[in-house]
């Protein structure tokens, strides 16, 4: 039977807002344990910084020499993390002999799956230093360079939560809404997922523009506005959204520049419902319909989201916490139950998640010693 290990996860999403640290009981199979876990919000300069990484590798991209300010942003990212790790261990009531490893995913800055290249910025090396604690960092470069879309990456851990839950009846959704929105659909013995297009970042972005503050409270700038559903709809004709998944996006793919002559209420409101359409949207390429949807992420504590949702799916649309999940968490929980799968050599992916021409194991094993 495969030894259970103590894990720490650790998630900094394309919101931007902070890192969720997550610890974990697992064999990087069945069992998926939960223990304590906590938010560390990025202060103003760190989150300054880590747009700037994202900005700055586009250029990158194009030719230029990374620029000692994403070195810069890493090395603060990286220390930041630590942070959260010593943070949690006190929290847990353990000392850092007691966890076996750190799942660290670490910031990704720039997302091109068709040019066979993901960049997620974390010194995985300095981490392990730092916390006293082995590390597995770099998950997705092994898919990419194989062929796959690198993301989404939590559907295997999906996959596990739904085994392991007594209320749920397959087929089941699970949506995570971030920075970008993606889908896991779990169905017996079938997991397909994909990015399904915008999260909250337009609406951050939106927010931030328009009241600086980094998130619309409570959808509450959106409820004051209305919908105009002829930019919904020329949002909505983006190729993407017929393509066949696998598929994957970056931060950046979608941005607010379609409701930039509209109110700040009305621009709110619009991108809002072009979050729940583009979710909508995905069950188009689903081989049945689900009989339930759960909402992870950001995105679910947005009453506006979550009403667009309900009347666009209409079916059961539920948060994570109504079956029994911490919403906030999954995606950090994810990663140390990947980190697990990384040093056991299982796989990572599969070619109905990420379109990998076979399942793939991948990550970087940073010893503490």
């Amino acid at each position: 039977m495969p030894e259970i290990l103590k894990v720490i996860g650790l998630m900094s999403g394309t919101s931007l807002d902070g890192i969720d640290a997550a610890l974990l009981d697992t064999d990087g199979e069945d069992v998926v344990v939960p223990g304590p876990a906590l938010t560390s919000p990025y202060d103003a300069a760190t989150r300054a910084m880590l747009f700037a990484a994202i900005e700055e590798a586009r250029d990158v991209a194009a030719g230029a020499p990374v620029p000692y300010s994403i070195r810069e942003a890493e090395r603060r990212l990286t220390e930041s993390h630590a942070d959260a790790v010593i943070a949690l261990v006190k929290k847990a009531g353990l000392h850092p002999r007691d966890v076996a490893l750190i799942g660290f995913h670490g910031q990704t800055i720039l997302h091109r799956p068709a040019q066979h290249w993901t960049w997620q910025i974390g010194d995985g090396a300095l981490l392990s230093r730092l916390t006293g604690i082995d590390v597995v960092n770099d998950f997705r470069s092994a898919d990419v360079k194989a062929g796959g879309q690198g993301a989404p990456l939590v559907p295997l851990y999906h996959a596990a939560l739904v085994a392991a839950a007594k209320k749920l009846t397959e087929p089941v959704v699970l949506v995570n809404i971030g920075g970008v929105a993606n889908v896991t659909y779990v169905g017996i013995n079938e997991i397909l997922a994909f990015d399904t297009g915008p999260g909250n970042a337009p609406i951050d972005d939106w927010a931030k523009l328009h009241t600086g503050k980094p998130v619309d409270e409570s959808g509450a700038l959106a409820r004051r506005g209305r919908v105009h559903n002829d930019v919904l709809d020329q949002m909505l004709a983006n190729k993407f959204f017929d393509k066949t998944p696998p598929k994957s996006l970056d931060r950046m793919d979608f941005n607010m520049d379609a409701v930039k002559g509209l109110s700040a209420e009305d621009g709110a409101a619009t991108l809002t419902a072009f979050t729940a359409a583009s979710i909508a949207r995905a069950r188009a390429h689903f081989p049945e319909p689900a009989n339930e949807w759960i909402v992870c992420g950001g995105g679910r504590h947005n009453p506006a989201t979550m009403d667009q949702l309900r009347a666009r799916l209409n079916v059961p649309v539920m948060a994570a916490e109504d079956v029994g999940w911490r919403g906030d968490f999954i995606e950090a929980e994810a990663f140390a139950y990947l980190a697990v799968r990384s040093v056991r050599g299982l796989p990572l992916s599969l070619p109905s998640t990420t379109g990998v021409r076979q399942p793939m194991t991948g990550g970087k094993l940073h010893r503490a010693s």
